[in-house]
């Protein structure tokens, strides 16, 4: 894995993103032996500042969902599929994506986790191959990421920035937690907790 941070670099500018708000490239952290990886879209302001994934607002509900789960953070690993953070924190485009995209699919290759957790439409639509997807249309079942002779369960949801911005609705927490007892199924975790 450090021979692929040494390849993008702290001043990639692949993309327009490296030249646009960014402060910091957000790799990615965890286990590099875990069993479940979370992907999300890109960095927030947050992220962008720490040059770590998923510790604003968001992380912060992520980490309790992992820990939900019987796990720590570092039992995971967390990324996302663009490592700069996209302006006005909007979407990251297409072209982004494909570019940026490649280095997340080279930390799967390295990871191997035994499923992948999409954490939002954006990441789904990426590791599917298909950006015309929306989050409700793949959510709750188990699905595949394939890249070349690799393929992984993978299972998608709601991000966790959704939920908060949905007021943590009950009823949105709980299609996330039915969501993720799925890919707790299909690695063998045992659900010891509601959510």
């Amino acid at each position: 894995m450090g021979e692929l941070i040494k390849e993008i670099g702290s001043d990639c500018k692949r993309c327009r993103l490296g030249e646009l708000v960014r402060s910091r490239v957000v790799f990615g952290e965890g286990n590099l032996n875990a069993r479940i990886m979370f992907i999300g879209e890109g960095p927030g302001e947050e992220e962008d500042v720490q040059g770590l994934p998923f510790v604003g607002r968001a992380g912060q509900l992520l980490t309790r969902i992992i820990k939900a789960m019987g796990l720590e953070r570092q039992d995971v690993y967390i990324a996302n599929v663009v490592k700069c953070r996209p302006p006005e924190n909007r979407t990251p485009l297409a072209d982004e994506m494909d570019i940026c995209g490649q280095f997340l699919k080279r930390q799967i290759s390295i990871i191997l986790p035994e499923v992948i957790i999409a954490l939002g439409g954006t990441a789904a639509s990426f590791l599917l191959g298909d950006y015309k997807i929306k989050i409700g249309q793949v959510r709750g079942r188990r699905l595949e990421y394939v890249d070349g002779n690799i393929a992984i369960p993978l299972v998608a949801t709601f991000h966790p920035s959704y939920v908060l911005r949905r007021g943590e609705s009950p009823d949105v927490k709980r299609e996330v937690w039915n969501d993720i007892k799925i890919a707790m199924d299909i690695i063998g975790l045992e659900v010891k907790r509601q959510v």
